[in-house]
């Protein structure tokens, strides 16, 4: 599949003396400004998942249950009262990105990657990946991926994202990554903090975990519901296990 021809830089942990305090006042500017709202999933794109740090407490029961507006209240609340924390910061910038403010949920992901700490880090470079899958920058999108599986390579959140992305290309290593991330995944526990854009995206999650569970009719009955989606690259990547051209 066809990429855009220039990729953004990969961000990378690093340390910085910088408040949350000053980032979250332009981020929030761009949110309420007329017309910030970005388009979901642009084309040529190939959406993965995004990651909570959070299991619990204000926005995140609101943000699983698709209150965008009260889940963002909620993790704004969180910052505002203690800017130096980067879970909630993170958690904040997947409800801007599921709210189609996609600059603004970078920026707060930037300042995670530079401030958090490393499972915070990781779980930023993930979210960075899923916006730049999103918006078609696909070689980016590995780059954070891999990036954030060096930080701790146990943890199965971006095998998923490496499994959903080489699915989601046509790669021929996407059944091994898949593999990988249920060996990584096999208690469920990182799928508790995986969060998707779009009805199709979590369609095409559980496509996948199934056919890497062995589970072949629930996978074949999952490629057809996501071949009558909405998101061409999508349905284009469920024709291949169901054997379509």
């Amino acid at each position: 599949m066809a990429t855009l021809d220039r990729s953004p830089e990969v961000s990378r942990p690093m340390s910085i003396l910088r408040s949350a305090r000053f980032l979250l006042l332009p981020a929030l500017a761009l949110v309420a400004a007329c017309g910030g709202q970005d388009p979901s999933v642009r084309s040529g794109g190939v959406p993965v998942a995004g990651v909570l740090v959070r299991a619990s407490g204000p926005g995140t029961l609101e943000l699983r249950a698709g209150q965008l507006a009260a889940a963002r209240g909620g993790f704004e609340s969180i910052v505002r009262g203690n800017p130096e924390r980067m879970d909630a910061l993170n958690d904040l910038a997947v409800a801007y990105h599921l709210e189609g403010h996609s600059e603004a949920a970078r920026q707060l992901l930037d300042e995670v990657v530079a401030r958090g700490t490393p499972l915070e880090q990781q779980a930023a470079l993930v979210n960075l990946a899923d916006l730049y899958a999103s918006e078609g920058f696909l070689q980016a999108a590995q780059a954070h991926l891999e990036a954030a599986r060096e930080i701790d390579a146990a943890r199965a959140e971006p095998a998923w994202g490496l499994a959903l992305l080489a699915d989601g290309r046509g790669d021929a290593d996407a059944a091994r990554l898949a593999a990988e991330a249920l060996r990584l995944d096999a208690d469920g526990s990182a799928r508790r903090f995986l969060v998707f854009e779009s009805p199709e995206e979590r369609v095409h999650f559980e496509a996948v975990l199934a056919e890497a569970s062995g589970d072949r009719s629930l996978a074949q009955a999952r490629w057809r519901e996501l071949r009558a989606g909405r998101l061409p690259s999508l349905a284009q990547a469920a024709q291949r296990p169901l054997g379509e051209p």
